[in-house]
């Protein structure tokens, strides 16, 4: 039976889609001369890269997954392909992640992003967004060479934050996300963004949200430790 969750000490959240738009990087493959739906597939190709390369030992940078990606499935020359990448030095949040941080900045608890992507992105998309003040740090599993959803990233993530790890949530908009984070000893809080229903083969979230005010309102309702 699994224990009960409790209220955690610290909330890390995804990046890419769970808290920042990817629209400036669809309006680079746009500008590029590629079609606005080529988007998805392309970051679930960048995914499937990364995941792959982990999965076997291997490992690269997320930038360098999503050349690759691009380079399958569109004929953008290298040059061309590096200025999409450039794109996302150009995101930002979300409306509705300045007051879900808000909520666990009132309510005392802290804020961190966790990413498997490049360095900076979470930093000067958090800093455009003016929500910065509210997050106490960026991590990026690049440091580590590993991709999420090992357990190594979220463990390493605890142990950054100096908390245990049922102590440390995951808030993310992707399903293996928050498996992962699960698996790994967090609790999950999944809501829904661009996913229309979480995964039926993963083990049940611990939350779920219709929106990403709505799961950390979730996290603060659970009792204290």
């Amino acid at each position: 039976m699994t224990p009960p969750r409790l209220r955690p000490s610290v909330v890390a959240f995804d990046v890419n889609e769970t808290l920042l738009d990817l629209a400036p990087v669809r309006a680079a493959l746009i500008e590029a001369g590629e079609p606005e739906h080529l988007l998805p597939a392309v970051f679930t190709r960048t995914l499937l890269t990364g995941f792959a390369a982990a999965a076997v030992g291997s490992w690269c940078r997320f930038r360098d997954a999503f050349d690759a990606a691009l380079a399958q499935l569109t004929d953008l020359a290298p040059l061309v392909r590096a200025g999409v990448a450039e794109a996302f030095g150009e995101l930002a949040p979300h409306p509705d992640v300045e007051p879900a941080l808000r909520l666990l900045a009132e309510a005392g608890v802290r804020a961190v992003t966790l990413s498997h992507g490049s360095p900076g992105v979470a930093e000067a998309a958090l800093e455009r967004g003016g929500v910065a003040p509210l997050v106490e740090r960026t991590l990026s599993s690049e440091l580590i060479r590993a991709w999420k959803p090992d357990r190594e990233v979220y463990l390493w993530a605890a142990g950054v934050c100096d908390v245990l790890p049922d102590h440390l949530a995951l808030v993310a908009a992707h399903g293996w996300d928050v498996q992962g984070a699960q698996r790994a000893g967090l609790t999950g809080a999944w809501f829904s963004r661009g996913e229309r229903v979480y995964p039926a083969v993963f083990d049940p979230p611990h939350l779920t949200a219709a929106d990403l005010p709505g799961a950390v309102g979730a996290l603060l309702a659970l009792p204290p430790g």
